[in-house]
């Protein structure tokens, strides 16, 4: 009889058992299963089980909403969106929420921006204008629209998204849903998803992590970050903290100031807003070099006393911040030991190792992308990416763990986000001086 290779794949796996699948998978089952998939699907439990209680108390809070009808200042800060800036002002336009303030910055573009938003502004679309002739990064620009904001709340956007038409009132209805909310992240989903296999696995990401991932955290209390391409905030907190501290990071920094006030924070995943995410790897690589260096800068500097017990201690604070921290900085240094470890102990069978390790990631993503299809608004569209969710073992898994921890390396060893291009020398530097 002639075997082949998956006779002595099966038989390997079945004469060893399931203890030894426990055994050399361990890290998956005890690890990544537990947070990133079970939970995933308890809290899709819960939401369906609680969706008609939420729905009453939505239709409430939206009628208090729109019978008060607050102005709700939308700030746009950006450098060189001259080809984004009109699908951004069309689709706030078009939104069903009418009281709208729109406030763009064009932080020292040199391309078209100027001049496209100047006839924008002329034109009645946008209502207000703003221009710094000397970059001052994102933060100062952002900063700069909050003085001309007179609404009672602000929704901070990035120049190069758009949104559904009812994003702004499905962001600000949480607001009105608990009084002790101070601000609200949406969801981020991707735009230019078809483009090639590089912002198709971005877009599986997002979906994950952001659609699924954020509402898994907001229920859980320990939602720690609003994106700056999709976030609402109360303008009297916003003030009291005195706006945006430079970055990169910035997004998280000003969400857990929000949270060491004492407010609540949450995400609605109705609230939707598309991006365009870099189209080549080595761009992308440099985007998520520089947002994981947030991590060590602000989770573990500036940040650091939400883990020291002190008169002001939170609990969900800390929790946030620990769980951010273990399942980004502290598996990934235990994870490369675990690989090192398998390859050592059982090189002789890694044949028979890796396929078994490709089928249940394969599944994991798979049953992860089948809750994102569950509570999608735009399913239809996104089950094509369907044909790329075996790839997402090497996205995350290899490829993504490596810039992680390059990144938490430089920043570390070399404080690197102080010299990064993202933001003016002159801003760096000063960021620096202060510890921000």
């Amino acid at each position: 009889m002639i075997y082949t290779f998956w006779d002595e794949f099966f038989w390997y796996w079945y004469s060893n058992g399931f203890e030894k699948v426990f055994n050399i998978f361990w890290y998956f089952f005890l690890l990544e299963a537990p947070r990133f998939l079970l939970m995933d699907f308890v809290i899709l439990f819960v939401y369906f089980r609680r969706r008609d209680v939420l729905r009453s108390t939505k239709m409430n809070a939206r009628r208090d909403f729109l019978m008060e009808n607050p102005v709700v200042s939308v700030i746009a800060p950006g450098k060189n969106e001259g080809k984004h800036i009109y699908k951004l002002v069309n689709s706030l336009n078009e939104q069903t929420y009418r009281n709208i303030q729109i406030v763009i910055v064009d932080d020292g573009s040199d391309d078209d921006t100027y001049t496209i938003c100047k006839s924008l502004h002329e034109n009645g679309y946008i209502d207000v204008f703003l221009r710094n002739d000397d970059r001052g990064g994102k933060a100062s620009a952002a900063n700069l629209a909050l003085r001309y904001a007179t609404g009672k709340f602000v929704v901070h956007l990035d120049a190069d998204s758009s949104f559904d038409a009812s994003a702004i009132e499905n962001i600000i209805i949480p607001f009105y849903m608990d009084k002790e909310v101070g601000a609200v992240g949406g969801n981020i989903k991707v735009r230019n998803y078809e483009k090639n296999i590089c912002t198709s696995l971005q877009a599986i990401e997002y979906l994950q992590t952001i659609s699924v991932g954020r509402m898994v955290t907001s229920y859980l209390g320990i939602y720690k970050i609003i994106s700056g391409a999709f976030g609402a905030f109360r303008k009297d907190i916003i003030d009291r903290i005195g706006g945006w501290d430079i970055g990169p990071g910035l997004d998280g920094d000003i969400t857990v100031k929000i949270r060491k006030m004492g407010y609540k924070i949450e995400f609605e995943h109705t609230a939707v807003g598309l991006t365009n995410v870099p189209e080549k790897f080595k761009i992308l690589s440099k985007q998520r070099l520089r947002w994981n260096k947030s991590l060590i800068r602000f989770r573990l500097r500036k940040h650091k006393d939400v883990f020291y017990p002190h008169a002001s201690f939170n609990f969900s604070n800390f929790f946030a911040l620990f769980e951010n921290v273990f399942f980004n900085l502290v598996l990934d240094l235990i994870w490369f030991f675990y690989i090192i470890n398998i390859i050592i102990v059982n090189v002789d069978f890694l044949a028979f190792i890796i396929p078994l390790k490709i089928m249940l990631y394969g599944v994991a993503s798979l049953l992860q992308f089948i809750v994102v299809l569950i509570i999608s608004e735009r399913w239809r569209q996104e089950i094509k990416l369907i044909i790329f969710i075996p790839l997402m073992m090497l996205y995350n898994g290899y490829y993504m763990r490596i810039i992680r921890t390059m990144a938490y390396i430089k920043e570390v060893f070399f404080l690197s986000s102080y010299k990064d291009p993202w933001n003016p020398a002159k801003s760096s530097i000063k960021a620096q001086e202060h510890g921000l």
